[in-house]
């Protein structure tokens, strides 16, 4: 009988600290009930940007509920991962109630934070009370000629985290000899960095016609800037999960039932996870089966051995999807505005301080942020995987009347079904849908 809060039997869930620590208790029962329980293959489910257990529980609740129907005869159990991140509670999340905050959101689009972002900061950032309190007071007041300071405030909160200093940005692509170099984006003029992310904003709130299109206050991307800035600390914090905590895991499951098929996925910064959880493997270790990542939240280059626009830069998971016995599959979806507008945007901030969007206000017709910046700085989730030789391209439907690959790389365009959500993140959590639960089966051969 299925757990009163799951669709499905048996589950288990692994916790997981910032630092990448497991909750023992809880990775010891694993180990030792699922021989017991007879399970062949094990999903494995990372999720994305949720800021507490309930929520990731319902994600995988949803997205679990049909597999016992759809592999009647396959002998499954589930895990969901519950790693420390967060979610801004104005951000509607499709298939899933909406809460007053995004209510209002969607209403009239406001740059206040609300108290359930507020609490989720004190709990992403503990000790940082005064600094978030400044942080809503100026998103509400706006006063002029102060971004600066809000910008000092944004990177006083997301650097100095208690516990001493680390690197915060976490790079997908790395040059060979090139020191990592802090982004622009905590680097940059904050009122340029707003303006840009307004204007952003702005073009995707008005569908891309010109006549919706006005140029917006710089204040109106603030919240955005610390919307990324976030963000960029929870991209850190999900590789920093895969490899030193998710990877282990896996490689004392493969030591203590080395019959068990392991089955990695991931959504948002969950995919990010999940693919570093490879490089987290122990050497040897051939258990994981199938990756398959919904609305990856890093870029499209990660497991590129060479970039197409600099031949001394590799992504930093290149080869690392020889590590699967089977294929690494990513479904995408342009209707992912997250990804396809602002994911590029703030990953520019990483590299040079050059504006990208002086174009705009000169008139807008063709003014596509995405395709700006898409082709250098896009997402895993909006195009899927680039520049590895022999990805194989398929649409949904193909991928679910043929066979996938064995092994390699395999670009699902999902836009069939992930395609509902309104901005700024379109439908990047649009995930809970009967065909990506089949994309699982079909992607790990679970029959």
């Amino acid at each position: 009988m299925a757990q009163p809060a799951m669709s499905v039997t048996p589950y288990w869930e692994l916790t997981f600290d910032a630092d990448g620590d497991v909750d023992g208790r809880e990775r010891d029962r694993l180990l030792a009930e699922v021989t017991e329980r007879g399970v062949h293959d094990l999903i494995v489910f990372a999720h994305g940007w949720n800021n507490d257990r309930s929520g990731a529980t319902a994600l995988y609740r949803g997205f679990f509920a049909p597999i016992p129907e759809l592999a009647a005869e396959a002998k499954i159990g589930y895990v969901g991962v519950i790693w420390p991140s967060m979610r801004f509670s104005d951000e509607p999340i499709p298939d899933f109630p909406k809460s007053v905050v995004a209510m209002e959101a969607e209403a009239a689009p406001a740059p206040a934070l609300d108290k359930d972002t507020r609490h989720a900061l004190l709990e992403t950032f503990p000790g940082r009370a005064t600094v978030i309190d400044q942080i809503a007071r100026m998103l509400d007041q706006r006063p002029e000629n102060e971004l600066d300071e809000f910008g000092r405030l944004v990177r006083l909160l997301v650097e100095l985290v208690p516990g001493g200093p680390q690197p915060l940005f976490a790079a997908d692509t790395l040059a060979e000899g090139v020191p990592q170099s802090e982004p622009v984006l905590f680097t940059g003029d904050t009122a340029t960095l707003c303006d840009e992310f307004a204007q952003a904003l702005a073009a995707v709130r008005s569908g891309g016609d010109p006549e919706g299109f006005s140029l917006p206050n710089p204040w109106d991307g603030a919240k955005e800037l610390l919307r990324q800035a976030t963000y960029y600390a929870m991209k850190r914090r999900a590789g920093t999960v895969g490899e030193r905590g998710l990877g282990r895991v896996v490689g004392q499951l493969a030591a203590s039932a080395p019959g068990v098929r392991v089955h990695l996925v991931g959504h948002s910064f969950g995919g990010r996870l999940v693919s570093f959880a490879l490089r987290g493997l122990p050497q040897g270790v051939r258990t994981v089966k199938s990756v398959t990542l919904f609305q990856g939240a890093f870029s499209h280059y990660a497991f590129a051995p060479r970039l197409p626009f600099d031949a001394h830069a590799g992504g930093v998971l290149q080869g690392q999807q020889n590590r699967i016995d089977g294929p690494l599959v990513c479904c995408y979806s342009h209707f992912d505005s997250a990804l396809g507008t602002i994911y590029p945007l703030a990953s520019r901030m990483a590299d040079d301080t050059q504006g990208v969007v002086e174009g705009a206000a000169e008139g807008v017709e063709g003014f596509s942020l995405g395709a700006m910046l898409g082709a250098k700085w896009g997402a895993m989730g909006h195009d899927g995987v680039q520049a590895v030789p022999g990805t194989h391209a398929c649409k949904l439907a193909d991928a679910l009347n043929g066979t996938l690959p064995a092994s390699g790389c395999v670009n699902i365009d999902a836009a069939a079904v992930v395609k509902n959500g309104g901005p700024p993140a379109g439908a990047h959590s649009d995930i809970v849908h009967r065909e990506l639960a089949q994309v699982v089966l079909a992607a790990g051969r679970i029959r």
